[in-house]
């Protein structure tokens, strides 16, 4: 399998690189945003690490590119700014998930495998899920809703399948964390809301009825309410 990684600092970029070579990663280079939307486009990625303050195409367009192009491999976004909004700002880009500067590589790591694991955990099944009129295909990853066709990034597309594959069962927040992020949870973040926000904007706005509910205090849960 095989990283994109897209980071202008060459320190930087090759002590990733040889931590992920370390962990039997194959690693394709980019230096520039350029670069990495031209090797984003033509070859295939299990995920794709970026920083956001890259020359000629910064880390946010360059997601936006990728997402415009239909491109769904996961994104991890790398960066010094740390604050709520700009984390945000970096997810509604498009980004699957934020890793702020400087990092332990064991966090790296664990975002890495978060992000794409795919032949175990939450793809095990290769039938369709179904509620409603909403319906997700594991293999292709394609989701419709009322024979609408709905793009989800590839963090959104697993909250999704972990909420259909859990259909009726109250959710919390630390499982989410646990199983999505692969993180212990920190009460301080509102990353969970901000996907929760982002999902329910494409499969629940404009449809009815409501699909993703949140029982306060408890969490959230997938069903149909009579």
């Amino acid at each position: 399998m095989k990283i994109l990684l897209i980071e202008d600092e060459v320190k930087t970029l090759q002590s990733i690189r040889q931590g992920l070579e370390e962990h039997q990663w194959d690693v394709d280079i980019a230096y520039d945003g350029n670069m990495g939307f031209q090797l984003a486009t033509r070859s295939s990625y299990a995920l794709i690490i970026s920083d956001i303050i890259l020359p000629g195409l910064n880390g946010l367009e360059l997601c936006r590119k990728l997402r415009e192009a239909n491109v769904a491999t996961p994104i991890l976004m790398l960066t010094a700014l740390s604050t709520t909004d700009d984390k945000i700002v970096g997810l509604d880009a498009g980004a699957d998930d934020y890793l702020v500067k400087p990092f332990e590589f064991g966090e790296l790591m664990a975002r890495v495998r978060a992000l794409t694991r795919r032949s175990s955990g939450l793809v095990q099944s290769t039938n369709l899920l179904k509620i409603a009129d909403l319906e997700l295909n594991p293999d292709t990853k394609q989701v419709i809703r009322a024979g609408k066709e709905i793009t989800l990034t590839a963090k959104e597309f697993q909250l999704l399948e972990y909420f259909l594959r859990n259909q009726g069962r109250v959710i919390s927040k630390v499982e989410l964390a646990e199983r999505l992020w692969d993180l212990t949870f920190d009460t301080g973040t509102n990353i969970i809301e901000v996907y929760i926000n982002f999902l329910r904007k494409k499969v629940d706005k404009d449809f009815e009825p409501k699909l993703l509910h949140t029982q306060i205090g408890m969490g959230y849960v997938v069903k149909v309410v009579a």
